[in-house]
């Protein structure tokens, strides 16, 4: 019992003191954080077959994104929803894989790399495309943000040393002032930080969604619902342009001829 009460002693005089409440700067940046999305079925469904599909094909070229990626999967009509075509144009004969999630930001995707979809593969290019939803409902600073893109770089240095980074600007959009603003000073810190990084490319593709210095709104689906919404999701037309704006640097990563 004395042998234990000393044990007992020596480990509370071990912990650190506190100083009081943590400060605002000790608060975790939870766009940097990996946060699950589990909890809902079809997300933990999609992840356990997108793992599945990982081990069979050992990819040499994978998306890593939110709805906008998952986008390429789908199939009209209508025809500006058809996006497979486009897909298998750019990307049929690639090995490619799909790993992108609606409604994921930097956090979510975060997690999904740090549970299991970049194991046991060595794509030679990896694309990212996210952050998106960084800046609608969560309304992520510009600084936080840039910690999740920061964090998600050193998750795939560290799992895929050999694969080669394709990082997307966060795409235009007509949702609110403060997103658009937030978008403009996320990418262009983006491309200050990784202008010269060794594993890293980085390139801004919006500006093929935009038609005299103003948004193209007719290159998004969100435009055609019924009501219409906000410009945030490229329907197949602004995609393919997209695709084909990535080609000449995505060609080069990879090794081969660009597709047209």
């Amino acid at each position: 019992m004395r042998y234990f009460l000393i044990l007992l002693c020596a480990v509370i005089l071990a912990l650190p003191m506190s100083a009081g409440p943590a400060s605002g700067k000790d608060k975790p940046v939870l766009a940097a954080t990996p946060l699950s999305r589990a909890d809902l079925p079809w997300w933990r469904t999609r992840h356990e077959a997108k793992l599945a599909e990982l081990r069979q094909k050992r990819p040499n070229l994978i998306f890593l994104g939110d709805s906008i990626t998952q986008s390429w999967e789908l199939t009209g009509p209508p025809d500006y929803m058809n996006f497979v075509p486009v897909w298998q144009r750019f990307y049929g004969d690639r090995n490619a894989v799909n790993l992108g999630f609606s409604g994921d930001a930097t956090a979510h995707l975060l997690w999904r790399i740090q549970n299991g979809e970049v194991a046991g593969i060595a794509p030679k290019v990896a694309v990212v495309l996210i952050g998106a939803n960084n800046l609608g409902k969560l309304r992520w600073s510009a600084e936080d943000t840039l910690a999740g893109f920061d964090a998600i770089v050193a998750a795939l240095a560290t799992r895929l040393p050999t694969t080669k980074v394709l990082l997307l600007g966060i795409l235009p959009s007509d949702r609110t002032d403060w997103a658009t603003a937030t978008t403009a000073t996320v990418n262009k810190a983006l491309a200050a930080k990784y202008a010269r990084h060794p594993a890293v490319t980085f390139l801004d593709v919006g500006h093929v969604f935009m038609r005299n210095g103003v948004l193209n709104r007719d290159l998004y689906y969100d435009t055609r619902k019924s009501p219409p919404g906000a410009p945030l999701h490229p329907s197949a037309e602004g995609q393919a342009l997209m695709a084909a704006a990535m080609e000449p640097t995505l060609s080069t990563l990879l090794g081969d001829k660009p597709r047209r």
